[in-house]
Formats: structure tokens, sequence, C-alpha cells
């Protein structure tokens, strides 16, 4: 990782070519920075965070998520297929019922390093 404190002062108004491009090397491709964005943007909505909170303390199906929100189950279905979609959740079918749970351990980590950075003073 580079030091931007040290790194990115400029004692003259010229481009640092070999900075430049030793970062030009690094940087990621837009296709990751899109990806990157869409699942911040699915981040970005209360409701979405709310079921991904509820998530992380247990696998549910629709109606419980629901219940413990206070929301319609459609309303609860339309946010996972969302997060579905952007392999936040994932599902499994136990009979008549589809439980779901966060997709794996990143979305966990993602959630509580958001909450690690607002809680930080």
């Amino acid at each position: 990782m580079v030091d931007l404190e040290q790194d990115s002062l400029c004692d003259t108004n010229e481009v640092n070519k070999e900075t430049v491009n030793k970062i030009k090397k690094d940087i990621l491709p837009d296709s990751t920075i899109e990806g990157l964005s869409e699942i911040f943007k699915a981040l970005g909505d209360p409701t979405r965070l709310k079921i991904i909170n509820v998530l992380s303390k247990q696998a549910l199906c629709v109606y419980d998520i629901a219940d413990i929100l206070s929301m319609s189950q459609s309303a609860i279905s339309h946010q996972l297929r969302v997060l579905r979609g952007l392999r936040l959740v994932k599902y499994r079918k136990e009979g008549k019922h589809v439980i779901y749970s966060l997709d794996d351990d990143h979305v966990l980590q993602l959630f509580n390093q958001g909450i690690d950075h607002i809680s930080h003073e």
C-alpha cells in the first residue's frame, strides 16, 4: 500500500511519472469498480441493511424477516431479490419454505466494518 501522506506531496507542478505509472498498473479495472459500486448502492438502502443485520443473527424465511422488520412480505421479497442478485444473500429450500442467509463471511465482514467505522471516534 502506498503512503499517500508522504507520496502525494508535490514539490513542483510536474507529474511524477514513476509514481503515476506505478499506481496506474495497480488500478482496478472498470468492471470491478462498477461491480463494487453496485454493492455499495445496494448497501446504501436502509431496508437492505436491516435485512443484512437480521440475517447476520440467523438464517430466516421471508415471513420471519417481514415480521421482525414490521414490513410486508412482498417488500422484503423485493429487497431480497436485489441482495440475491448481487450475491449478498443466498437461499435454500426446506420443504415449502425458502430460508435466506448471508451469502458468505465477506458480507458480514463488510457490514461489521461499516459498523466499526461509524462507531469509531
